[in-house]
């Protein structure tokens, strides 16, 4: 009988045990929002293959990744609180922190740039020195901003005339050089090269001035947060385990890149053989994670020396998370 009465009474507890854990509630991911610096492409996949994959709810988080647009400035969204990280261009960040809104480079996936201009080979130019007196088309909001620093250190004006360069302002495909309205175009390796070639255009039918290959390549697309969030150790330790996150969804995208190129389509981008031609050549330009100080050092001095900033920044950037997040 007591035997049958303790059997009882740990039925009794277990069940009530097993209730009492069936009401605690799952802790909740901590939410993070990422506002890229353009539309969904897989410029951006190693994010969006984080969160495909479970990378980041394996570190918690819940991670609302936000397109970007013509209309969209990153550092205007994460200024007025929209976003916790933001995607940039260096030059970009830089000339925010320089208006007040301080930006930090927390991570630099993209070791390489992939900014160039593209000319045909038949046209007017053929070196450098030839830009004078011609057309160039010029990416801008924010993206002028390795051109005229280039220009500035040749001494070559940006004014027009025999002896500077008219600059065309672009849009964001390769039009311009097309309808011959430019001699040459701002083109990224991996994607409006990609569609000169869709155009017809051969490979040694153009001549490419690049700016990695020149030297005087800005940083692009590192990851930037808030140096007063920051200040947080608890915001610290969230990007630490999104900086983690984000690269291990990178690195998977440089080793399967077509399922990248599939993954960014299912996440809205749009045309999956050239999402896949973007996913290649992108994977040529990620890197560790960690920014440069050399790479930052020439993008500082190049951005002062056009006087795109004020004054020399300082705290523009930190080794803290990746220190953590990167082993």
């Amino acid at each position: 009988m007591k035997n049958k009465i303790g059997m009882k009474r740990l039925a009794t507890a277990l069940l009530s045990g097993a209730l009492a854990l069936a009401v605690v509630p799952a802790m909740a991911a901590d939410k993070v929002t990422l506002q890229l610096k353009w539309v969904a492409q897989a410029q951006f996949a190693g994010y969006f293959v984080a969160k495909d994959k479970g990378f980041y709810k394996d570190e918690g988080l819940d991670v609302d990744i936000k397109p970007g647009g013509p209309d969209i400035a990153p550092e205007q969204v994460i200024a007025g609180g929209g976003a916790d990280v933001i995607v940039d261009w260096m030059a970009a960040a830089l000339a925010a922190r320089d208006k007040g809104v301080e930006l930090v480079n927390i991570a630099q996936p993209f070791a390489k740039a992939g900014l160039e201009i593209a000319c045909p080979k038949d046209g007017p130019i053929k070196k450098v020195e030839d830009f004078k007196g011609h057309t160039i088309g010029v990416w801008f909001f924010g993206n002028e901003y390795p051109f005229y620093a280039w220009m500035n250190k040749l001494g070559i004006s940006t004014e027009g005339g025999p002896n500077g360069v008219k600059v065309l302002k672009q849009s964001f495909d390769v039009q311009p050089l097309i309808q011959h309205q430019a001699d040459c175009i701002h083109v990224m390796t991996y994607n409006e090269y990609g569609q000169l070639l869709d155009a017809g255009y051969k490979a040694d039918d153009l001549l490419v001035f690049n700016y990695s290959a020149l030297g005087q390549n800005m940083l692009e697309d590192g990851l930037y947060a808030s140096q007063a969030k920051l200040k947080d150790p608890a915001f610290q330790d969230k990007m630490v385990r999104f900086v983690r996150a984000s690269m291990k969804g990178w690195h998977y995208a440089v080793e399967h890149p077509d399922e990248a190129a599939e993954i960014t389509v299912d996440a809205g981008a749009q045309d999956e053989n050239h999402q896949k031609y973007m996913a290649g050549e992108v994977a040529k330009l990620i890197g560790d994670g960690k920014l440069n100080e050399a790479d930052y050092d020439r993008t500082a001095k190049m951005v002062v020396d056009q006087k795109i900033v004020s004054k020399a920044p300082e705290g523009a950037w930190t080794h803290e998370i990746t220190d953590k997040a990167i082993k």
